[in-house]
């Protein structure tokens, strides 16, 4: 089994960009892995059952209506936007907040995944799991070998 992640430039991070860094010779400032484009992406396991893949993502903070998850083909993606907007008007002053947080990672699925049957997805606790059943896949056949007479 192998999932394979898309490798997605960073649009909204260009600073930390390897090509930006590289050219400005900057990497001993922006060593961070707060800057790094896969600290922004949730944590992930992949388990591989008999029957069945199970993914869990570590998204603490969001709600379930603000994850999005598709399959287009051979791909799996799963992503979430999570908005907030706070205004407090008052005779002397206004104070405004907001903060907005997503991802969006994108899987190759390996051929042994039944498209055909809905993908279970549940959010608890933080974790995003999906579980993607597979198809049966028949027993190979041992060599047969056939006697010319």
């Amino acid at each position: 089994m192998s999932l394979i992640k898309f490798n997605i430039q960073n649009r909204f991070f260009p600073w930390t960009s390897e090509r930006l860094n590289n050219f400005l010779n900057v990497d001993f400032f922006f060593k961070s892995d707060l800057l790094e484009e896969d600290s922004l992406m949730p944590a992930m396991n992949v388990k591989e059952h008999k029957k069945d893949f199970e993914i869990e993502f570590a998204a603490p903070g969001f709600l379930k209506k603000d994850f999005e998850v598709t399959i287009n083909d051979n791909t799996l993606t799963v992503s979430a936007d999570k908005k907030h907007k706070e205004e407090e008007v008052e005779e002397d002053y206004t104070r405004k907040e907001f903060s907005y947080n997503s991802f969006k990672r994108s899987f190759t699925l390996p051929k042994t995944v039944n498209k055909k049957e809905d993908v279970k997805a549940t959010y608890k606790n933080g974790i995003l799991k999906l579980n993607i059943h597979k198809i049966e896949q028949e027993e190979e056949q041992p060599k047969k070998i056939i006697e010319v007479v």
